[in-house]
């Protein structure tokens, strides 16, 4: 795999994970940002491929938007959500080129529709999370008949059960994901929370900056296609 095709594959992912996040934040009155740190536990690629990955994620929020940044070795994706249209917008800026990605509600539902649904049993265990008290869940899960399970810790200040409605592997987990895994066939990301910061937050960053040439995720994918080698 080269490394454009890995790059657009680890963002695709990143991309859920990024949905899950935000969307759990922005639907209380919470303006500020959520760090987390990324680690990759008993990962079996190489130091070169390791450099890719992203080791920080920062959700910012504010009303009925929000913010995700993150930074690989091949560059920064941030995606932008807005849950009065319920739309987002993936922005890549990758070897001095810079595309902007639109997904209606209606392309993000399809997306849904392939994602497992989780079934959670909160097991009355918590642990404190920057800052926050949070509660322990077990979430499970069938993709592809394989069965996926995942320990989570969640925190009901930041954001009520609603907010994950539109997340099939968490609409039952009753507040924001502050630790949680994602596994792929490939490696297993796990995300805790390291930071929760209220502050303003510029409305100005949650616009497509300049310069971003506005394309779809199959333009994209067919582009990178035509430079592997």
């Amino acid at each position: 795999m080269n490394k454009n095709t890995f790059h657009l594959s680890l963002v695709s992912f990143l991309c859920f994970v990024f949905f899950c996040t935000a969307t759990s934040s922005a639907q209380r009155a919470f303006e500020g940002m959520i760090t987390y740190k990324i680690t990759y536990p008993d990962n079996k690629f190489t130091e070169s491929q390791m450099a890719m990955f992203p080791k920080i994620l920062t959700v910012s929020v504010k009303g009925e938007k929000s913010r995700t940044d993150i930074q690989t070795g091949m560059g920064n994706t941030i995606e932008i959500s807005d849950y009065t249209s319920k739309t987002k917008t993936t922005l890549l800026d990758m070897m001095g080129q810079k595309y902007a990605i639109r997904s209606s509600w209606a392309e993000i539902q399809k997306e849904m529709a392939a994602e497992p649904k989780g079934q959670v049993r909160v097991t009355g265990e918590t642990k404190m999370i920057a800052g926050y008290r949070c509660k322990k869940a077990i979430v499970t899960a069938t993709d592809n008949g394989t069965k996926l399970t995942y320990e989570v810790y969640y925190s009901s200040e930041l954001g009520p059960k609603s907010s994950n409605f539109d997340k099939p592997m968490y609409t039952d987990i009753d507040g924001v994901l502050l630790e949680f895994s994602m596994k792929t066939p490939q490696f297993t990301m796990k995300f805790t929370a390291t930071s929760v910061e209220k502050k303003s937050i510029s409305p100005k960053e949650f616009e497509i900056p300049s310069g971003y040439t506005i394309t779809t995720r199959d333009e994209l994918k067919s582009k990178f296609g035509g430079m592997a080698q």
